[in-house]
């Protein structure tokens, strides 16, 4: 850990200039206590830096959570072992988790599916709750219930150190979180201008606690890290249904985690009871269970937390990347992403160029940095990966 000043702390040994003054710039908002933590992936994003944790008083910036409200991993391990896996048709496995999860953005549920029904209903209920309809947001919202997206989404399945078989995907709220951030963010900017706030960076535009705006975006945030979660329970079942179908007997969890990686709560740290935003990191309170995705083609990480006082209880949510979306496709060819994906199963196309292993940090190198803030209990390696174009 590097003290970069009174209110930054970083864990990342690879990071670029423009990532730590964007750092420096959020850190100094006067609401900042004690100290913005920067995480070993952490990288340029919009607005607050990707891979940050932001703990404030009385006060939220929404674009400190980001789009993707909610997003995270989820992971369950089976009874199946990595001899009996190969076995079978790997490319049909992919095909029929690709027919089963729609993929790619704007992609959605044809219909509200059974096992999707009571995770719909607990969610209609929640949003009476909050005093809001997300149909304002998206109409079709429920029919966004158990879809995958794109960018770095992604399903997966893995073997891990004793060949036991995972099912591990990466997704987020969807369309709907994306509104629902959108929409309080320019609240906040609102406000801004409105009594003449000035701001650094634009999206560092925040919500005043006790005001009727910060009531709505909190009881909204909620609403909508809920359904990320239950969305990546119902990809889960699905991807579950289909392994089983393949093995030809039912999925048994032995072990299930599930945990957000982009979301905001009330938390107490160095005496004060703060917001903690975490964009890209997750929660790792001593002897938490948490997942840390590589990239395409390289190894993920069940781990457990070991409650770091300064990193706010936080670690690394992935490998983070090195070379924007632009900056890979520029760099990198598909016969390279041929050669990082050599025994994987994976749909070969160039639409997953800028997905390249590559173009992430070394997820090695920030497990290294993370080493004062998890502790590994498994290191998984895909066999099978599913991705959105």
């Amino acid at each position: 850990m590097e003290r970069l000043s009174a209110r930054l702390l970083s864990w990342a040994s690879l990071i670029d200039e423009k990532t730590v003054e964007q750092a420096r710039t959020s850190s100094r908002m006067p609401f900042i206590h004690p100290h913005l933590a920067l995480m070993p992936d952490a990288h340029l994003g919009k607005g607050a830096t990707v891979g940050s944790v932001i703990p404030t008083l009385g006060a939220i910036m929404p674009a400190a959570v980001g789009v993707d409200i909610g997003c995270g991993m989820i992971a369950v391990r089976t009874q199946f072992t990595k001899e009996e896996l190969l076995a079978r048709d790997l490319t049909a496995l992919r095909e029929q988790i690709e027919r089963a999860v729609p993929l790619s953005a704007g992609r959605d549920n044809r219909k509200v599916v059974a096992t999707a029904e009571p995770r719909v209903a607990e969610l209609e209920e929640l949003a009476t709750k909050a005093e809001f309809d997300p149909a304002r947001y998206a109409g079709h919202w429920r029919l966004q219930l158990g879809s995958l997206g794109s960018g770095n989404h992604f399903i997966e399945v893995s073997v891990d150190e004793l060949d036991r078989v995972w099912m591990f995907l990466h997704s987020g709220s969807r369309g709907v979180g994306n509104k629902i951030a959108t929409h309080h963010i320019g609240v906040a900017q609102r406000l801004a201008k409105q009594w003449w706030i000035e701001l650094p960076d634009p999206d560092l535009a925040y919500l005043v606690e006790g005001t009727e705006e910060f009531r709505r975006y909190i009881r909204e945030l909620r609403w909508a890290q809920h359904f990320a979660l239950l969305n990546r329970e119902e990809m889960m079942d699905r991807v579950a249904r289909q392994l089983s179908e393949v093995m030809g007997e039912p999925v048994v969890e032995h072990e299930r985690i599930n945990c957000h990686h982009n979301f905001t709560e009330s938390e107490k740290h160095f005496g004060k009871q703060v917001w903690v935003s975490r964009k890209g990191a997750i929660q790792a309170d001593a002897g938490r269970p948490g997942l840390i995705p590589g990239s395409m083609g390289t190894a993920s990480y069940v781990v457990e937390g070991l409650g770091n006082p300064l990193s706010l209880n936080s670690s690394p949510h992935g490998a983070g990347r090195e070379y924007s979306r632009s900056a890979a496709r520029r760099t990198f060819s598909h016969e390279q992403l041929r050669q990082a994906m050599a025994g994987i199963e994976f749909r070969d196309t160039d639409a997953f160029i800028d997905e390249i292993p590559q173009a992430y940090k070394p997820i090695d190198r920030v497990m290294a940095d993370a080493s004062d803030l998890v502790r590994v209990r498994h290191t998984l390696r895909q066999l099978v990966n599913v991705k959105g174009d």
